[in-house]
């Protein structure tokens, strides 16, 4: 999509969206290239036992073809939300490509996530089917009484709990299907938010998001796809960074990606693992490019082909960049979105556009400003909101079922973050900090109101906040400030039955690693909880703040 350019500002005025009336993300990621190449590798999957697994674009389009005339006879149609909880597999890439093909709406949903999570998330989005493995079922049977709409449950483990095989289900499907004739603006996929300022809200997005995405990608991989170039990224194809950043760009572009499962992320198995699959792009969130710096000289341990990295999620830092310029020999390319309008700012190290500590310059196709809360835009070096002028083919379509919260996304033509930061008189943007209570731990963006409903449903809290605490690995770190009912006594151990309490209903990315018991919460004359107090405190304890 992005044209050859030596220069940033060539590449920018050269480059013209090209987006058709109608397009289908399968029909683009997966069918074109099974009818002219169908031997040509898409996925490489590496089994838990050292083994490869290799699937074309052909086996590729003949499985989602099954799966979508199978679900077709379970009644799924145009429209219908179909949600996915499963972890890095080839059914995953699979399962999306049936949904597309069907004119469905895909909801992406973490393993990592507990019952209350999503029950809440099933339940809002109103999904008819999902496709899971027997660690879903398990959740799913907690809460499957609280699912009307849930017609259809699919296992990739086979048939056990009500739930239908994934392989007889494909088996029994023909291997012919006609894609549904879809516009690039029918809803495609529909990612929850954080739920920053209430519960989590279902960010949905038509088909054009994945176009809308590719200059950024392409930015950040150095004009891929060139020769040899190999797919890997170890953040979950649920997420939106592993989905819209890696799987689906990579797939469009012909260039195989590697899927793996990592039940914890290991480094020293990482580097092992690019070393061994030959990756040469590799997209790796901030936290865990900070865990593989605990590796000591990783060119002397592997051998790696590695062409462009491409980080994004959270702020990299200065001295992780320093690292990888040093210890990798490459400059991490850095960029920057949010689950609503992604991919919009980036560096391309390729054409000179890096800068330690900046997040990147707009991508050509996006037009990028600070702006105060009225969508006034301000001048180079003030403080201010990052936002997106529409409209844009990457930016979502609304927020399902809230368009009240559609609108106050906006301030005129511009989206609104929520993030604070400034452009330099470079045009460079840096990335100041944010102006909800979100809290970015560890790549994830994770809103305190959920967590908070859960802490408040523990018998022995009354009062509850969490907020991020700063962390030098996974940039923050949830803390939660409790009041304890009356005639409870803080102790060690109800700090650990807490966490567990959290970690088991929510997700083990958003349980609080550290309670605080305290008397009072402070709170405004209308009973809120003022976060900004207990932000402030835990930076105080963090030591990134003076009294």
């Amino acid at each position: 999509m992005l044209p050859d350019a030596d220069t940033y500002d060539d590449l920018k005025s050269r480059f013209r969206w090209r987006l058709g009336r109608h397009y289908n993300i399968a029909e683009d990621v997966c069918d074109r290239w099974a009818r002219a190449e169908p031997e040509r590798d898409a996925i490489l999957h590496r089994h838990q036992d050292g083994g490869i697994e290799k699937y074309s674009y052909g086996r590729l389009m003949r499985c989602s073809n099954r799966l979508a005339n199978a679900l077709k006879a379970h009644g799924v149609a145009r429209g219908d939300r179909v949600a996915l909880l499963l972890p890095q597999m080839p059914e995953t890439a699979i399962s999306h490509l049936a949904i597309y093909k069907l004119a469905g709406v895909a909801v992406p949903l973490a393993a990592l996530f507990g019952v209350e999570a999503l029950r809440y998330r099933l339940a809002n989005s109103g999904a008819k089917a999902i496709l899971t493995d027997r660690a879903g079922l398990a959740k799913l049977a907690e809460i499957r009484e609280d699912l009307p709409d849930l017609r259809l449950i699919v296992s990739t483990d086979g048939p056990e709990d009500g739930a239908v095989g994934f392989k007889g289900l494909i088996d029994g499907g023909s291997e012919r299907f006609e894609v549904e004739d879809t516009l690039a603006d029918d809803p495609a996929m529909m990612i929850y938010t954080s739920g920053t300022t209430g519960p989590p809200k279902g960010a949905l997005h038509g088909h054009r998001v994945l176009p809308g995405h590719l200059p950024g990608i392409q930015m950040a991989h150095e004009f891929m796809p060139r020769e040899k170039d190999l797919f890997w990224t170890p953040a979950d194809w649920a997420w939106a960074g592993g989905l819209l950043n890696a799987l689906l760009p990579a797939l469009h572009f012909g260039v195989p990606i590697v899927s793996y499962r990592f039940d914890k992320f290991d480094p020293e198995k990482a580097f092992a693992l690019m070393a061994e699959l030959g990756v040469r792009n590799a997209f790796i969130p901030p936290t865990a490019l900070k865990i593989l710096r605990t590796v000591k000289d990783p060119l002397e341990k592997f051998e790696l082909s590695l062409r462009t990295i491409g980080s994004a999620g959270e702020a990299l830092g200065r001295e992780t960049f320093d690292w990888a310029k040093s210890c990798l020999k490459l400059s991490v390319n850095e960029f920057y979105g949010q689950t609503e309008c992604n991919a919009v700012l980036a560096s391309c190290s390729a054409l000179g556009v890096t800068r330690a500590g900046a997040i990147g310059r707009p991508v050509p196709g996006h037009e990028v400003s600070i702006v105060d809360a009225s969508g006034r835009e301000l001048a180079d070096g003030e403080l201010g909101q990052i936002a997106i002028r529409r409209p844009d083919p990457v930016m979502f379509l609304e927020y399902w079922g809230r368009p009240d919260a559609t609108r106050e996304k906006f301030a005129d033509d511009f989206l609104l973050t929520g993030d604070q930061g400034y452009r330099d008189e470079d045009g460079y943007f840096h990335f100041v900090g944010r102006d909800d209570d979100v809290i970015t731990s560890a790549g994830y963006r994770i809103g305190p109101g959920e967590i908070e409903d859960c802490l408040i449903s523990h018998p022995a809290v009354a009062l509850a906040a969490a907020v991020g605490k700063p962390d030098p690995v996974r940039t923050e770190i949830v803390k939660a400030y409790i009041v304890p009912k009356d005639g409870v006594f803080p102790s060690p151990e109800l700090e650990d039955e807490i966490r567990g309490f959290v970690r088991n209903r929510l997700s083990a990315h958003e349980y609080p690693r550290e309670i605080a018991f305290v008397d009072t919460m402070p709170m405004t004359t209308t009973g809120k909880v003022i976060r900004r107090v207990l932000r402030d405190r835990a930076r105080i304890e963090a030591g990134t703040d003076e009294e």
